[in-house]
C-alpha cells in the first residue's frame, strides 16, 4: 500500500468530522509529524495508525503498515499480556510487562497507556507475593494513563472528548474501580457517557465489537445492584444485541443473568425463569464451571430448592 493513501485517507476523514490536526493526533504524535503522515512523507508506526484510525472511527483491520523486528516483538509482548489479563494470571503476565517496559520508548504515550492499565489489573509484585493496588492507587494509575494520550480528560464530560478503543478501555476500567468502592452514581454518569460515545463513534470498527457489550454489561449490572430493574434490562438487552451483532459472546451469558434478576425484582417470574435457564445453558455450552455454579445458586435462592433447569 502506498503512504500517501493512507495519509489521505486520514486528512480526508479528518476534514469530514471537522477536526484540526492537533486535535486528531493529541497524545498520539506531533503535529508535525500527523502534517508528514497525512502528506505521505512519514509512515506511522502500527500503534499510531491503529490508534489514528480508531479515533477517526475507521476500521484499522484493512490497513497494513511494514513494521520493524521491535514493533513486532512489541506486539506479540502485548497479545500475551492481554491473554494474562483476560485468564486473571499475574505469574505469566507481570514479567512480559516488564520485558515490554525494557523496549518502550520513554515517548511512545501508547505502549505506556497499555502496561498502566495491565498493571492496574494484574497487581504488583511485594516480597516475593502478588498483591492489587489500592482504591486509590488504581485510579491514579488509570487518570495517569488516560491522560498520557488525552491531556484534557474530563470524566464529566466523556462526550467531549476523542478516543481510540483502547482509551475507552481505560475509561470502562475507571468505572470498575469505583463500581468496586461502592460509588454506583459516578459509575452511571460514566457508563451512560461511555456507551453513548461507544454507539456513535465505534459503529464501525470491528475490533471494537466486544466493547461495547462489555460497557452494556457492566452498566447493567451497576444499574442491577442498585434497584433500576427496568433501565438495567433496557441496557443488558442492548449489550445482547450487540453480543449477536459482533460475534462477542462472552459476556452474554452473564448479561442475560442480569435480565433475569431483574425480572424476578420485578414480580416477573415466569420471564426471569426463562432467562436463567438460557443463560444456564449457555454457560453450559462453554464449560464455564464457575458461572454454572453462581446461576444455580442463585435461581434456587430466588425460586426454591426444587427449581431446576
Amino acid at each position: 500500500m502506498e503512504k500517501y493513501f493512507i495519509g489521505e485517507i486520514i486528512r480526508q476523514k479528518r476534514t469530514e468530522l471537522g477536526l484540526k490536526q492537533c486535535q486528531l493526533c493529541e497524545g498520539i504524535c506531533e503535529p508535525t509529524t500527523m502534517s508528514r503522515i497525512e502528506s505521505g512523507k512519514q509512515m506511522p508506526g502500527l500503534n499510531t495508525l491503529k490508534n489514528l484510525l480508531q479515533r477517526l472511527g475507521l476500521s484499522d483491520e484493512r490497513y497494513y503498515a511494514l513494521v520493524s523486528k521491535n514493533e513486532m516483538q512489541i506486539a506479540d509482548l502485548q497479545t500475551e499480556i492481554v491473554s494474562a489479563n483476560v485468564f486473571k494470571d499475574p505469574q505469566r503476565g507481570l514479567p512480559k510487562i516488564a520485558e515490554l517496559e525494557e523496549l518502550a520508548d520513554p515517548d511512545d504515550h501508547l505502549l505506556h497507556q497499555f502496561i498502566l492499565r495491565s498493571k492496574v489489573l494484574l497487581g504488583k509484585k511485594e516480597n516475593g507475593q502478588i498483591i492489587p493496588y489500592t482504591y486509590e492507587e488504581k485510579l491514579d494509575m488509570l487518570f495517569k494513563a488516560i491522560r498520557l494520550t488525552v491531556p484534557n480528560f474530563d470524566i464529566d464530560a466523556i462526550e467531549d472528548g476523542l478516543y481510540s478503543i483502547d482509551e475507552a478501555k481505560v475509561i470502562n476500567q475507571i468505572a470498575l474501580v469505583y463500581s468496586n468502592h461502592g460509588e454506583s452514581q459516578k459509575v452511571i454518569h460514566i457508563y451512560d457517557q461511555l456507551l453513548q460515545y461507544i454507539k456513535k463513534h465505534f459503529q464501525n470498527i470491528l475490533q471494537s465489537g466486544g466493547l461495547l457489550p462489555l460497557v452494556a454489561f457492566n452498566y447493567a449490572r451497576e444499574l442491577d445492584l442498585i434497584g433500576r430493574y427496568t433501565d438495567a434490562i433496557e441496557i443488558a438487552e442492548t449489550g445482547w444485541k450487540a453480543c449477536t451483532q459482533y460475534g462477542q459472546y462472552r459476556t452474554l451469558p452473564s448479561t442475560i443473568a442480569i435480565i433475569a434478576e431483574c425480572y424476578h425484582f420485578l414480580g416477573q417470574d415466569e420471564k426471569s425463569k426463562k432467562y436463567y435457564k438460557q443463560a444456564f445453558y449457555l454457560f453450559e455450552a462453554i464449560n464455564n464451571k464457575r458461572g454454572i455454579e453462581v446461576i444455580t445458586s442463585e435461581a434456587k435462592k430466588y425460586f426454591g430448592e426444587d427449581f431446576s433447569f
